[in-house]
Order: C-alpha cells, then sequence, then structure tokens
C-alpha cells in the first residue's frame, strides 16, 4: 500500500499568488480576495476534500526589483494588494471543524511578546487549529518600510531567527504553568500567581521580563512550519520545525534535500511538504484544454516581477539571450539555487520565459485524476515526501476539480485518508499529543520551567 499523503492548499490573501496572471481569466474569483465569503468557501471547499490544512504565504514588501520599480507587480496584481492572513482564520475556523491554518509570519519585523500573543490568540480561537510558518524575509522593500535601509545578510537573518525562537517558546511553554488555570468560582480564584512566571531574557538582539498574556492553549506552540532549503535553512529546521516546505524540481534532487533534513532532524520526526500544481481533468485530453484556456491568461510580466524579487535579479536590465549568472543576493537562497541547478550554472531571460507556464516557474502536474494521482504517488515513493501545497490556479474551479476528481481516487488506492483524525492539528499531522515533545528545544523549555 502506498503512503497516506498530506494535503495543504497554499495560498495567500491577495489577488495574484503563484501562477501569475489567472486572475484575468472570466472564470476566477480572486478579486473577491477581500470579502470573508470567499476564504469561508475555500474552507469548507479544503475541509470536503479532508485537506490537512491551508498554508497561507505572506510578505511585508512589494516586488520592486523587476524594472527598479512596483509597477509591474502593481499592474499585475503580484502578491498586492495584500491583506493581513492572521485575519482571516477565525471566520474560517468558525465554518470548519478539522482544517489546520498554516500562518506565514516575518519575524525580523514581529515584536516577539506581541506575536506570541496574536499566536495563542488563535490558536484559543481554532481550538488548536494553528500553525506558524516562520520566515526572516527577503525584500528590502520591507525592511525599507520598517525603517531600515536594508534587510539583514541572510545567515544573519537565521542568528536572529534562533533567539526569537528561544523567546517564544519561553512566553508560550514557560510562563505558565499547566495547571496554572484553577478558574475556582467558589474561591475567586481564576490562576495560582505562584503557577505563573515571568520570562526573562538578555540576548543579542532582543530583551525581555514579562508574564505570558494568555493562558496556555491546546497546543501552547503552534505547528511550527518552514521553508528555507539553503544550508542555514536546513540548519534551523533541523533545530525548530516540524514541517517542511520544498519546491520542486527533480526527483532525485528532492530526495536527496529530504535525506538531509530527516537526517539533520533526527530523531524528531519531520513532515516534508512540496510545492505542486495540479490541473486535472475528467480525461487527458480535457485537461489539456483546461491548461491552453489557462495558459492564455498567464501575465509573463508579473511572472518576471515575481521571479525577480525571489532571486534578487532585475530581469528588465538584460536582453532575452544574455546569460545571468545570479551573483550575490540576499533574496531566497535555495530559489536562486534551484535556478543554476535546472540551467546548469547560467540562463537566459528567454530560458526563464519559457518555463512560465502558468505564470510561474512551477510546471504543472496534468492530466486525468488517475494521472495526477499516480504523480503524487510517485513523488511521495521516489522522493521520499509526505505531501504537497497545492497553489492556486483559476479560482475556486482548479480546487474544486482536484477534491472531486482526485480525492476520491487516492482514496481508493490507499493513499488518503477517508476521515480526519480527532485532536488539535498537530494530533492529526503526527498521531501523538498536542503539546511538542523531547527533544524539541520547545519541550524543553516547558520541562525546564515545570518539570
Amino acid at each position: 500500500m502506498p503512503r497516506e499523503i498530506r494535503l495543504n492548499a497554499f495560498d495567500m490573501a491577495c489577488i495574484g499568488h503563484i501562477q501569475q496572471g489567472m486572475w484575468t481569466h472570466p472564470r476566477d474569483t480572486s478579486l473577491h480576495y477581500n470579502r470573508l465569503d470567499h476564504w469561508v468557501s475555500l474552507a469548507r471547499t479544503l475541509e470536503s476534500g479532508l485537506f490537512d490544512g491551508l498554508f497561507l504565504a505572506d510578505v511585508l514588501g512589494i516586488y520592486d526589483v523587476h524594472g527598479g520599480s512596483p509597477d509591474a507587480a502593481l499592474r499585475s496584481a503580484v502578491q498586492v494588494p495584500l491583506l493581513d492572513p492572521a485575519m482571516l482564520v477565525p471566520a474560517m475556523a468558525a465554518a470548519t471543524a478539522h482544517l489546520g491554518f498554516g500562518i506565514t509570519c516575518n519575524l525580523a519585523y514581529e515584536q516577539p511578546f506581541l506575536f506570541a500573543r496574536r499566536m495563542s490568540t488563535l490558536d484559543h480561537l481554532t481550538q488548536g487549529r494553528v500553525g506558524w510558518n516562520i520566515v526572516t524575509g527577503y525584500l528590502d522593500s520591507a525592511a525599507r518600510a520598517m525603517g531600515f535601509s536594508r534587510q539583514m545578510a541572510h545567515d544573519d537573518r537565521y542568528d536572529l531567527a534562533d533567539e526569537y525562537m528561544d523567546l517564544v517558546y519561553g512566553l508560550w511553554e514557560a510562563s505558565w504553568a499547566p495547571d496554572a488555570v484553577r478558574a475556582d468560582r467558589a474561591a475567586g480564584i481564576y490562576a495560582d500567581p505562584a503557577r505563573v512566571r515571568p520570562f526573562r531574557h538578555e540576548g543579542r538582539q532582543f530583551r525581555m521580563d514579562a508574564i505570558h498574556l494568555c493562558e496556555p492553549s491546546p497546543q501552547r506552540t503552534p505547528v511550527l512550519y518552514q521553508a528555507g532549503a539553503s544550508d542555514r535553512g536546513r540548519q534551523f529546521a533541523a533545530r525548530h520545525a516540524e514541517c517542511v516546505f520544498v519546491n520542486g524540481g527533480a526527483k532525485a534532487h528532492v530526495a536527496r534535500l529530504v535525506a538531509d533534513l530527516r537526517t539533520r532532524a533526527a530523531p524528531r520526526p519531520i513532515q516534508v511538504f512540496v510545492g505542486a500544481t495540479a490541473i486535472v481533468g475528467r480525461t487527458e485530453a480535457e485537461a489539456r484544454d483546461l491548461l491552453e484556456e489557462y495558459r492564455r491568461h498567464a501575465s509573463v510580466e508579473g511572472a518576471l516581477a515575481h521571479a525577480g524579487a525571489s532571486l534578487g535579479i532585475d530581469f528588465a536590465r538584460h536582453g532575452m539571450d544574455e546569460p545571468i549568472e545570479g551573483g550575490e543576493s540576499q533574496a531566497i537562497q535555495s530559489n536562486i539555487e534551484a535556478m543554476k541547478r535546472a540551467a546548469g550554472g547560467v540562463f537566459t531571460k528567454r530560458w526563464l520565459i519559457d518555463r512560465f507556464v502558468l505564470g510561474s516557474r512551477q510546471p504543472p502536474i496534468l492530466g486525468s485524476a488517475e494521472q495526477v494521482a499516480d504523480a503524487l504517488i510517485s513523488w511521495s515513493e521516489e522522493a521520499d515526501v509526505d505531501g504537497f501545497n497545492l497553489s492556486r490556479t483559476v479560482m475556486p474551479e482548479g480546487l474544486e476539480r482536484f477534491v472531486e476528481l482526485v480525492v476520491p481516487r487516492l482514496q481508493e488506492r490507499g493513499a488518503y485518508k477517508r476521515a480526519y483524525a480527532p485532536g488539535t492539528y498537530r494530533e492529526k499531522l503526527f498521531g501523538a499529543g498536542p503539546l511538542l515533545a523531547a527533544p524539541h528545544p520547545a519541550a524543553a523549555r516547558r520541562q525546564a520551567a515545570w518539570g
């Protein structure tokens, strides 16, 4: 029997996320990104398909590398305008019972005390269904928005992140004892002061002396996602992450990356999700017709604006056949490495544009429901990935077709669940308790504080 595949929808609170230009399709509803009913409907669709979670990406700046201005991003709605993803979650949680929610938050510009309260609030309101995608940012425009001339160097951002994690673990795990809350109406005592302590920290980047404002939530620490695939990113993931998001590419390369991640994290279990896009039809011919229909709406300009920001390269300065080597950048290092590897070290703008099948660098998995199921199972077996982050194409029909056509095929082959397991997001993913366990550093914080 194949292993059970995990599925997240990969989305963003904006009009154009990964597949640039799809919002111009007449059946696409992404223009309703600023309406709660859009997100509630998405959440219900995902829960009907037994998706494990909705993974919400986020950035704090605008894509202004292409042409040295934000014009291309604004014209093509490339992740701008963009809402705060955390604000969407309570409404979606109220409309569902099991779906998890992974929220991206850039720790470089968030005070840990306030962020820890926000995540505890979401964990309470979702009854333990929230996760955090830990990112350190990659846009100089975000740094300027926060009052800095430029962002920190790539590896320095991870050093900051290590200290940041120590702080939020201290608040979530060490400030309140498991038995601190008594809620004794007769005695008039809600919490035992002897079982609540301030968390104190003196470090290179942060200083803190504070009691966490939230009582322990169902998971205390949210499920921890991380998407850095550089060497420094994998080092960080090995210490902190429970779930790791990696880009696609050659299966053999992804398999080596997954093996390295599992080795570094051992003995802790981790789950690895690979980014994917699926176009599914009742027949292969129908799927190919859909691809050609969708492709007519793909935006090359939007894709170049998106790629330029994530790679730190202004493609407007290069001719179509001029060799591009990449060079030094503080952008997403793993994306730069993946691009060089795919192109054999040097690539051109024409080569890159040829890869923009649907307005992104991610080639879609295409075919009938059986063919798409075959491809997902093959990835699971050959690259040792646990699941997929499925990015949207035309909304909502792309995901609705996947739920209607592919999910039953995966279930028939024993590769997908037929019902949700009980419990919190962490319990559903790992089949253990709601709290992080040793040897994770968050568990060590709790153990040191309360035994």
